[in-house]
């Protein structure tokens, strides 16, 4: 594993160099806060020349995987940085030209979420549970608003993005967000990579993946300037959503003015 223990995110080679792993390492809420944000970004950086290399594990230590992003973070002057650093994260991972496989365990909400529907296929614990409940704090979900749809009818990610509601790992089976349920999802994720990447040419991958993806990422793109410029410009515009991230932060529950 990764020598510096004090990182939010190790980083260490597997399989002989064929697989990289990427571990949240700050249990059990595992926030997707600055640090680990940038921790993320510069290990895909690290990574994105290495030779043979033919894929990655993002997976996280503890019960869950992610509460999702600092709620602090998205307070009216930090959240430009903290949704510019994190869109270029999720650009990042859609672009990155090998297959990403996610595992997840526990809570997978809000940022976390977003952080995982930028990879590739997510393998997920039974009892896992994934929403985005930002909407609850008087905002909404920028990034998943351009992925959620990627994976799951326009309908369903419309529910989970105005409903605020978590659904669990079945559920999000059926929906298509999920492409695996195993009771130990990373040795799934492990077990997947052995058997369908490992044995191909990491040439022909870094190909294939780029191929596949070139579309959405032109989407992406485009997609996330424009939710950006909503969030920031008319969003945190408004008087609720300020009152949202307040309450959240004072621990009472939100006097919405819907204005």
């Amino acid at each position: 594993m990764a020598e510096d223990q004090s990182s939010p995110v190790k980083v260490w080679l597997d399989r002989d160099g064929a697989l990289l792993r990427l571990r949240l390492a700050r249990p059990k809420a595992n926030i997707c806060n600055a640090a680990m944000i940038g921790a993320l970004q510069t290990a895909l950086d690290a990574h994105r020349e290495t030779p043979a290399l033919r894929g990655v594990l993002l997976d996280a230590e503890g019960p869950h995987f992610s509460f999702g992003a600092s709620v602090e973070e998205h307070l009216a002057e930090r959240c430009a940085a903290m949704l510019a650093s994190l869109h270029t994260l999720i650009l990042a991972m859609v672009e990155f030209p090998l297959p990403i496989l996610v595992a997840v365990q526990g809570q997978c909400l809000g940022g976390g979420l977003e952080i995982a529907l930028a990879g590739g296929p997510i393998f997920a614990a039974p009892t896992a549970q994934f929403g985005q409940p930002e909407i609850k704090l008087g905002v909404f979900a920028p990034a998943a608003t351009c992925l959620l749809p990627w994976r799951m009818s326009a309908l369903a990610a419309e529910d989970l993005l105005w409903s605020g509601r978590s659904i669990a790992a079945p559920q999000a089976l059926a929906s298509g967000l999920v492409s695996t349920l195993a009771d130990d999802p990373q040795a799934a994720a492990l077990a997947y990579f052995d058997e369908h990447l490992a044995p191909r040419s990491a040439a022909a991958l870094a190909c294939a993946v780029t191929a596949s993806r070139a579309p959405r990422v032109r989407e992406l793109r485009q997609r996330l300037a424009e939710v950006e410029a909503l969030y920031l410009g008319r969003l945190m515009a408004t008087r609720d959503a300020n009152e949202g991230l307040a309450a959240f932060m004072a621990k009472r529950a939100p006097i919405w003015e819907h204005c």
